[in-house]
């Protein structure tokens, strides 16, 4: 199984094939992510993880170029801060923000039926989920929150659309594209 772990920083993963910008040791392919196409052939990779990573750049290009090189139904895993997140707003490299629904515009059942605003999508959202801060003083509330949020995309929606959001900012969210 091929896998691709971009702009993984010091966390380098074993057996898979480690990306990023910067010469860290452990980094087999040291490539600047917004100089497209990545430098790796069409439909290789069964599964990329990328975290971290696209909040610091234009990631629809990057992200049609991702869905290039991965197989039909490889999983692409996808971690960026929430943008309720304190995360968000902190790092002054970030330049965009992101919410539960983002990424289903790039679905083949896109919400609102707006598929036409991208030359490429994935077949569907296999996962997705909003974390909440583990080391926050609000740890125990965070819990409650997270399991209450994360019972359906509805009530993800529905923190997001509500004062929740607010009094219990989230952190990440995760979602798993299959192509």
């Amino acid at each position: 199984m091929k896998r691709l772990n971009l702009g993984c920083g010091d966390d380098i993963k074993e057996g898979w094939v480690n990306l990023d910008s910067s010469a860290i040791d452990g980094v087999e392919v040291v490539h600047d992510m917004e100089q497209l196409p990545l430098p790796f052939p069409d439909q290789v990779f069964e599964e990329v993880l990328c975290q971290d990573i696209l909040e610091h750049l234009e990631y629809i290009p990057v992200l049609r170029d991702i869905h290039r090189i991965m197989k039909k139904g490889a999983s692409l895993t996808i971690r960026v801060p929430h943008f309720t997140s304190k995360n968000s707003y902190t790092d002054p490299t970030h330049k965009k923000f992101f919410a539960i629904r983002t990424f289903s515009f790039f679905t083949k059942d896109s919400i609102k039926g707006r598929k036409y605003y991208f030359n490429f999508h994935f077949e569907k959202i296999g996962s997705q989920i909003i974390t909440f801060e583990k080391s926050s003083r609000l740890f125990f509330f965070n819990r409650l929150v997270s399991s209450v949020v994360n019972m359906s995309p509805r009530m993800q929606y529905l923190f997001e659309s509500t004062f929740l959001s607010r009094l219990f900012p989230a952190e990440n969210i995760i979602v798993k594209l299959i192509k």
